[in-house]
Order: structure tokens, then sequence, then C-alpha cells
């Protein structure tokens, strides 16, 4: 049995974290969130140790090192901006680090922490968990079979967000990368690691609730549309009541992916545990893409627009 501990507990994507622990037969000691509404932990690891200040779960952790009682990991679902610093508690203390995606913001980030795990001899893995999904597998076989094919894709997701959003963290594109990083970056990874390398990065809309723009891949042209934006919902997504939206075309034909999400989480820990976990490297391109996004200047091409793009311009 493994020892863990959980930075970010009371956050959005924690409690799959736990639950990925718990269903791997593993044991969360300790957890840390600035805000005390945590009490999904009493469906997971009622005994776990809390606590609000990072000081005292710094000392804490420290403690138990001291009495070799070691962590073994440290899950870390803080917001993006502090990936990095945690990631680094988490080698400081001995342990190794399962970051939520995206791992860092900036590129140079996964360089310093590239170091920092030969350093230590310790392993950084990042969640990137579309990855592991059977019909992205499948997808992946299928093109490997045709290599020398270019294929045409429209990536659309729309995740309607309220106005709690844009004052959170996460509406801050200083803490959250913006939306292309916040919510695209594990399409984008899925993107280039299906259909390889990014050849041109052209973006033609990118504001605090949408963003779209153009992918030149090794085999694959992506036209890309993220938002959240409930008024961007198709009319029939609305008639049900839905308030997410995901669609992924290759050559009109649409990838079935809606299900299986579920246990994903629980999955990467598995793969990590087996000392199969995806890696700095694995995660470099795709942080570098939604950088490149992030920081580019808009380009109208309008035969490179996403077909929702024209609605609203």
């Amino acid at each position: 049995m493994k020892n863990f501990a959980l930075i970010g507990v009371g956050g959005y994507i924690a409690p799959r974290h736990m639950r990925a622990i718990k269903d791997t037969g593993n044991n969360l000691i300790a957890a840390l969130d600035k805000n005390d509404s945590v009490g999904i932990m009493d469906s997971f690891f009622p005994d776990a140790d809390f606590f609000t200040e990072f000081e005292r779960f710094d000392r804490h952790i420290d403690k138990i090192r001291r009495n070799d009682k070691r962590i073994d990991y440290v899950s870390i679902c803080s917001p993006n901006y502090l990936h990095d610093a945690h990631i680094r508690f988490a080698l400081k203390h001995n342990a190794d680090a399962i970051c939520e995606k995206p791992i860092v913001l900036n590129p140079w980030n996964v360089d310093a922490l590239t170091e920092i795990e030969n350093e230590t001899n310790r392993k950084i893995n990042t969640i990137l968990q579309l990855r592991l999904h059977p019909s992205i597998v499948e997808l992946k076989k299928k093109i490997e079979q045709n290599k020398n094919k270019i294929y045409d894709i429209d990536l659309t997701y729309i995740t309607s967000r309220g106005r709690w959003y844009y004052i959170s963290w996460k509406g801050d594109i200083s803490k959250s990368g913006g939306i292309a990083t916040n919510i695209g970056v594990h399409f984008f990874d899925m993107l280039i690691w299906i259909f390889g390398k990014v050849k041109k990065n052209n973006v033609h809309l990118n504001n605090k609730d949408k963003a779209a723009g153009f992918l030149e891949l090794e085999n694959a042209n992506v036209r890309w549309f993220l938002s959240l934006d409930r008024k961007d919902l198709p009319e029939y997504a609305t008639e049900k009541q839905q308030t997410t939206f995901r669609s992924i075309k290759i050559n009109e034909e649409e990838l079935e992916f809606s299900g299986g999400f579920t246990d994903l989480h629980t999955e990467s820990y598995i793969q990590i545990l087996k000392g199969n976990g995806f890696s700095l490297k694995d995660a470099k391109e795709s942080i570098e893409t939604v950088y490149k996004i992030r920081n580019s200047e808009i380009i109208g091409l309008r035969n490179e627009y996403h077909p929702f793009l024209n609605k609203i311009i």
C-alpha cells in the first residue's frame, strides 16, 4: 500500500483522484486546500489529516518523513499556476508527483522541472487521460496504419460556465493560461499524440470565453473551436438541456468518445503505479502549443476557419 498526499482537495477534479487512490488500494494520509468545504473526503478517506495552511501542511509532511512513514506520491489538483511549485514540493519531500493537466503553463517550466527530476531521482507524472480512452487508443492504431494520409479534423468543445468562472482563478489568464490552456490542452495533446507534431499554429479568435484556430499537424489539418458561452451550444443540445458539447469530426465522420470517461483517472493511477505514467516529455509539445496560442497574434484566414467561427464573425 502506497501513501498519498493531495494538494487541492476542494477542487472539481480532486474526487477523481481520491477515487483512484482508493480503487488502487492505497491510502490518503494528508490533504491541503485553502478552502474548507471538503466534506467529499468523508466518502473516501475520513481519517486523512486536512490543512488549510500550506506551512502547516509542509511541516506535517516533513514530520511524517522523519518518522519513517514516508509519502510515496503527492497528487496535485491545485490551480494551474501553482503546479510548478507544488511539483517541486513533492520532489523536495522525496515523493513522486502526479499532476493534473496542464502540468505547467510555460515550456521552460518543463525544462526546469526535468533538471530537478534528474537531481532528485524522483518521477513527475501527469494526467493525460484521453490517451487511455478505448476509442482514442483504437483511433491511434488505425491512423498508424495510414501514415501517409492527411486527415481533415474539426474539434469543437463547448462547456458552459457561469459568471463565477471569470471571478475565480480560472478567469485570470496569468493563473489559468486562458481557455485554450485550461479546457483545451488535453484535446491538443491527444491530437498531437495521434496525428504528429505541430507544423503550423494559427489563432483566429482568442478572448476570455472562446478561442479558435488552425493546427497543421504531420498527418492532419485541425480546425478547432473552444467556448465557455452557452449561447454557442447547438440547438439540439440546448433542447436536451445539455450544458456541454464535444465533437471531433475526422473527414466528416464523428469520433464517438462521449462515454468511458469516468474511470480514466483510476486507469491513469494504475499505469503510474506500474511505472508507466505520462512524463514531462510526453506533455511538453502540448504545453508549447497552448503557450503559442496564448501569445500569438490573431490571423484572419477564412479558409482555415472552424464552421462555428463563421457564424460568429
